[in-house]
């Protein structure tokens, strides 16, 4: 059998391994994974050296906003930006584009967007909201791959939340799908509670992070964890073969460790609930965020140091599996910069291309090596979105996606390095361990050491008909 490519290397990371590897390349497809002596004769070779070879990061949660609102971000830079961090697959969130994914037609018009820009894989979510639960199934077989919804008003007009009832509606027609909902699990109580508490005090000082923070208290994840907990309770008795339920709840962006033992609780009935967080969360601290910093906010909010190191025992003890980015760009405008009020500033952070680097340095610190950042940043989005197929993984039959990077390599985060369509972020200026040197997606070198391949290469990722 004659190769397109072979990529070997002393540290590739395979599903069980890290250590000297041939990955074997045909068709884009991983063929083989040999030891690193096994190389066919005259086959092109790319030789990772110390370097470490990597399945291509997986992100399940981006916010693209094209169509609509492409002057806060798009396909061709989110997905050249992913290219630059490793990311190979991402999947896009229904909302902030206009419209939103929440009918068939809306796809239809994110596809035609989508279509011929995208420099990596892209997939993409549907959206609930109330009164769309006749277009779900309709959604579905046009190729999401699975559903979002929020619990508390999202921040655009066009993306309503929902009530308990229509949660209700769509974890059941979604069960009849056997589809997975992903919940933004915030609710309104105790965010309008602290408002009108703040509303009857001395006003707080808006540029103060503290003030944004009292503004949304952990109790409306806690709580909102709890009930989509009762909501899957309620619905054990509707089960498919052997038992198991169809539908899944998965908890975006947690940040309360608060609402930990609640899906402890969930794991231990066997619930099918899951739950991810984000770098933002895990690697940055509230006490830290200067006054007016307004590249900061984002809802949930970033927490204590004491809340952060409990995120990283749920990682390490499997509740919270995976980490992916929630980019989510806006111009720099509206994050107020001049004014630097937190209660006022569209909240958000951008940092698609900057996810390897920032868990590999703060996981290190920690004593954690590569295999669970593999985990993290690739199997289990892949295992979420149900590419896991395809994705996520050094093994054959995959998609030959690679990331070749130095982790011992260092960098300062710098604005004109970023290759999102707004620069703005949190982590400018800080000094970061994990240069990325190459990716590779489905055998394409796509990106290598600051330069990009002549055009896109990325295909459009849609499921079956159910």
């Amino acid at each position: 059998m004659t190769f397109d490519l072979v990529i070997c290397g002393s540290r590739v990371v395979t599903p069980d391994a890290v250590g000297p590897a041939a990955i074997h390349i045909r068709n884009g497809i991983i063929t083989a994974v040999e030891p690193r002596s096994q190389v066919p004769e005259g086959c092109p070779v790319y030789d990772a050296g110390d370097s470490v070879v990597m399945p291509g990061l997986v992100d399940t949660h981006v916010h693209i906003n094209e169509p609509g609102r492409a002057e806060w971000e798009g396909f061709h830079a989110a997905t050249r930006a992913a290219a630059a961090g490793g990311v190979t697959t991402l999947v896009d969130m229904p909302l902030n584009s206009i419209p939103a994914t929440t009918t068939p037609e809306a796809l239809q018009v994110k596809l035609a967007a989508a279509r011929g820009h995208c420099w990596v894989d892209v997939g993409f979510w549907g959206g609930v909201v109330p009164g769309n639960t006749p277009h779900l199934r309709r959604l579905y077989d046009g190729g999401v791959l699975g559903f979002k919804c929020f619990l508390v008003p999202s921040g655009v007009a066009e993306f309503a939340h929902v009530t308990e009832a229509d949660l209700e509606a769509a974890l059941t027609e979604l069960a009849a799908l056997g589809a997975v909902l992903l919940i933004h699990a915030e609710v309104p109580g105790p965010i309008d509670a602290a408002q009108q508490t703040r509303a009857t005090s001395s006003p707080p000082d808006p540029r103060r992070y503290s003030t944004f923070l009292t503004s949304r208290p952990r109790a409306a994840e806690n709580e909102a964890v709890a009930l989509v907990v009762r909501h899957l309770q309620g619905m054990k008795h509707m089960a498919g073969p052997a038992g198991r339920s169809r539908v899944s709840a998965h908890i975006v962006h947690h940040s309360s460790a608060d609402a930990l033992p609640l899906l402890r609780q969930a794991r231990e009935e066997g619930l099918p609930m899951s739950a991810e967080t984000c770098p933002h969360y895990l690697c940055l601290a509230a006490e830290e965020i200067p006054d007016g910093a307004t590249q900061f906010k984002c809802c949930p909010p970033i927490r204590e140091r004491e809340n952060c190191a409990r995120l990283w025992a749920a990682l390490r003890e499997g509740l919270i599996e995976m980490v992916v980015s929630d980019h989510s760009p806006c111009p720099p405008e509206m994050k107020l910069p001049d004014e630097g009020d937190f209660l006022r500033a569209w909240g958000g952070i951008s940092s698609v291309q900057l996810r390897l680097p920032v868990m590999w340095t703060a996981a290190q610190k920690r004593g954690y090596g590569f295999l669970p950042l593999v985990e993290w940043l690739c199997r289990a989005p892949a295992k979420l979105a149900g590419l896991d197929a395809r994705k996520g993984s050094l093994r054959a039959g995959c998609d030959a996606d690679v990331v070749v990077w130095n982790p011992e390599a260092t960098f300062r985060v710098r604005p004109e390095a970023l290759h999102d369509r707004h620069k703005l972020t949190p982590y400018e200026g800080r000094v970061l361990r994990g240069v990325v040197e190459m990716t590779f997606l489905r055998g394409q070198e796509i990106y290598a050491r600051g330069k990009f391949a002549e055009a896109p290469a990325g295909t459009l990722l849609q499921r079956g008909p159910s």
